[in-house]
């Protein structure tokens, strides 16, 4: 009995960890965020499978049916900054676990909807919530976990929502023919009850450097002085908050509260006097209470601020414009060019396989090292727009096959890096990709709400479904433009970057050591000292 309560504690309690591990425990919550992908973005891409049966069974058009992908869509990225809040103050495990309920709970009542308009808040608003508390905080828990292999450990492990289209797919049109679309729904929600036991594999990571000794440093008391700084910013094994603190991150929670910047001229203060042999021991400064530290900001929006943030946010509102429709409306284009509706769902499995690999590829390539990552992003989404439009023009079998796998391909390297994009240095960096993520993707959210229906609208206009895809191509292109202002914009060669840069010295200096380690750390400090000290050296 006490073995098994000692195993429960492991599987429970915070990883701990001199540095990012780029293994361990990660590849847990890399496999288990292979399930969430199969069981969120990986059905929302199957749901054209329903398509024609939801027109028939309500009468209703193929703009009002397609609203129920959009509002799914929109609230799983509107109410990001949600996801990011729950995370920050309760830890990425129960949050994932609810969502993961939500989405059992939103598509089982799915299958006794009877009218669209319940659809739209059944699978709409209920599950869409639950997409949001399961997608998000998986995947920022695996970037932390994973440094030098992150690009290509996330590109694996999103290939979950692929094997659904290759796998799910044709079994789940099978199983529909079989006993009907709101008995394969059912089934459908009892797999994605799944997730709960995926989120419960998502343990809290905890970095906690190792002390400095004299031979690793001949700064061994400004060391003793930043671990001490560090000891009042770190989070403790105990506490609720889950995310990686390590020495950089400690110094910025440090330049936000004014208590800790007191404390930190006062430590100065002790430190010059013990240089100049002064007793110092009856003036040591008086440990905080717990209460008093400055903590973590739930949800930062001054992320808002950055412009390359902002133009690389705007690349996500129109690239999402075509990462939804295709997948919705190949079967139905398909079916129209003159193709058999079993062989049309084969351009789904091929969109998936072709998919996996530009994934992997794309991991591969960033992982490659120098390598500029958001150059190769760009690449990909341009490559995206002319296959987009040449689905228009196709009206055969192996045509639409053909574009179908160059689509799934570029696709593939697009979905898999645009989000662990941001974790990078030329769009917002590590230590604010976790409220970052959450307002890229809730800008994200009004494409997603207009994409689909706005295809829908075209089809119905047009009576052709390659119209859909003339939307997804301009809005991919539009996208590509903003993508390529990221890197200027990071680089201060536009004016809205440079008045920023002026606004806020502080922040940008604090920012720029942040991939040095503690070394930058300690000379960055030491460089604003304007005490006479300044001049002499430590001593060792």
């Amino acid at each position: 009995m006490t073995g098994l309560m000692s195993g429960l504690k492991g599987c429970t309690s915070p990883s701990v960890y001199a540095e990012v591990p780029d293994g361990g425990w990660g590849w847990m919550v890399a496999a288990a965020f292979f399930f969430v992908e199969v069981f969120t973005y990986g059905i929302i891409k199957i749901f054209g499978i329903f398509l024609q049966d939801l027109m028939t069974d309500f009468n209703e058009t193929n703009s009002r049916v397609s609203w129920v992908v959009s509002i799914c869509v929109f609230v799983m990225a509107f109410t990001a900054p949600l996801s990011t809040v729950m995370s920050n103050r309760f830890g990425y495990r129960p949050v994932v676990m609810l969502g993961g309920l939500l989405i059992s709970l939103g598509t089982i009542t799915t299958a006794f909807t009877k009218s669209i308009t319940e659809m739209y808040i059944t699978m709409g608003v209920v599950a869409g919530l639950g997409y949001c508390l399961t997608f998000l905080p998986t995947v920022t828990i695996l970037s932390q976990y994973f440094s030098k292999r992150r690009s290509l450990v996330t590109s694996i492990a999103s290939t979950g929502e692929c094997f659904s289209l290759l796998a799910l797919a044709p079994a789940l049109n099978v199983l529909k023919e079989q006993i009907g679309w709101r008995y394969c729904l059912i089934v459908i929600g009892v797999m994605q009850a799944s997730i709960i036991v995926c989120g419960a594999l998502l343990k809290p990571i905890v970095i906690k450097p190792k002390p400095a000794t004299p031979e690793d440093s001949p700064l061994k008391e400004p060391e003793s002085k930043y671990d001490l700084e560090n000891e009042f910013t770190r989070t403790s094994i105990g506490s609720v908050d889950s995310g990686v603190q390590s020495v950089t991150s400690s110094q910025i929670n440090l330049s936000e509260g004014q208590e800790s910047a007191e404390q930190d001229s006062a430590e100065k203060k002790t430190l010059r006097k013990k240089e100049e042999g002064e007793n110092v021991e009856d003036e040591l400064p008086v440990l905080p209470e717990t209460s008093g530290v400055s903590r973590p900001k739930l949800l930062d929006f001054s992320v808002l601020r950055d412009t390359s943030f902002n133009c690389y946010a705007l690349f996500g509102l129109f690239a999402t414009l075509g990462f939804f429709a295709p997948q919705l409306y190949i079967i139905e284009l398909s079916v129209s060019r003159g193709v058999s509706r079993d062989s049309a769902t084969y351009m789904l499995s091929a969109m998936a396989v072709a998919e996996i690999l530009g994934r992997l590829s794309m991991g591969w390539v960033l992982n490659r090292r120098p390598i500029r990552k958001i150059y190769i992003l760009l690449i990909c989404t341009v490559l995206l727009c002319p296959v987009l439009v040449v689905f228009t023009f196709v009206t055969e079998f192996w045509g639409l096959m053909s574009c179908s796998c160059f689509y799934g391909f570029l696709l593939g390297t697009v979905a898999s890096s645009h989000i662990p994009m941001l974790a990078e240095d030329d769009v917002i960096g590590i230590q604010r990709m976790s409220s970052a993520v959450g307002v890229y993707v809730c800008i994200q959210s009004f494409a997603g709400l207009a994409g689909p229906p706005l295809g829908g609208f075209l089809v119905d206009k047009t009576n052709n479904y390659g119209s859909a895809f003339y939307s997804c191509a301009a809005g991919m292109g539009v996208g590509a433009l903003f993508l390529g202002l990221v890197r200027p914009a990071k680089s201060g060669l536009c004016p809205g970057r440079r008045r920023n840069d002026q606004q806020t010295p502080d922040r940008d200096s604090t920012s720029q050591g942040s991939d040095d380690g503690t070394a930058d750390f300690v000379e960055m400090d030491m460089e604003n000292d304007n005490s006479p000290v300044k001049s002499k050296p430590w001593p060792v």
